[in-house]
């Protein structure tokens, strides 16, 4: 395969995700959507963000394919896949009070802002600024939060994340992460998108104390995040 062929096809693969964006969508307006279908789609979009950007720099898709922005497509992508279809699904089974628009719409409008600034990533320091809307996540724990405690925790969480969207908070970018932090930042994510996937079957009715064990994980990312982003100037080695 020719390096441009390659080029073509990578931005094939990454561009995938708004087929799958499309897919979850069309799920979420079903008479009857299943969460857990959206979730699967979503998850399916996660590795194919994950693995696209490694392959970009690999095969220098700039190089060869300098006409077509990559990452304009998988911000567009990214938009649709972390944030409009997530937040979409909060608001579609009435994981928020009434009226959920009050409660999504600032979370989708401080992640639009946070995708057009150019600042958004510190590719060299190996972080994002301010919360990286990771609302697939967010959307995935609502489903137990609305569960166990009501839909008003969730329309909290929302806000305040919003809030994080904008601030100036480092959060660590995983393919990114410093060494020697970033094996264990990449494979515990992979270990914990494991975890997710299994209580998949039976979601959201886990038991309380399965989805609480389950965010171990994600506090781990957020120590780190905080931890490495107090240091004088964090490099990927």
């Amino acid at each position: 395969m020719g390096p441009k062929v390659r080029a073509v096809a990578l931005h094939l693969y990454t561009a995938s995700g708004a087929a799958l964006a499309f897919l979850a969508t069309m799920e979420i307006c079903a008479p009857a959507p299943d969460p857990r279908r959206v979730f699967l789609l979503l998850a399916v979009a996660v590795l194919v963000d994950a693995t696209d950007g490694p392959l970009a720099r690999r095969w220098e898709v700039k190089r060869w394919l300098p006409a077509i922005d990559g990452r304009k497509i998988d911000d567009i992508v990214d938009y649709l896949t972390y944030t409009f279809v997530p937040l979409l699904l909060i608001w579609r089974m009435g994981w928020v009070p009434e009226p959920g628009l009050l409660w999504v719409a600032p979370a989708l409008l401080a992640s639009l802002f946070g995708f057009a600034n150019a600042g958004i990533k510190d590719e060299a320091g190996g972080f994002f600024l301010g919360f990286p809307s990771y609302w697939n996540v967010v959307a995935f724990y609502a489903g137990f939060v609305h569960r166990l405690y009501g839909p008003g925790v969730n329309a909290g969480a929302l806000v305040l994340l919003a809030v994080a969207t904008v601030l100036p908070i480092r959060f660590l970018y995983p393919n990114l992460t410093p060494r020697p932090w970033r094996t264990p930042v990449i494979v515990g994510a992979v270990l914990w998108l494991g975890v997710m996937l299994c209580l998949l079957p039976d979601y959201p009715r886990a038991p309380g104390w399965v989805a609480w064990l389950s965010l171990a994980y994600p506090a781990f990312y957020i120590w780190l995040s905080f931890r490495l982003s107090r240091l004088p100037r964090s490099r990927p080695a």
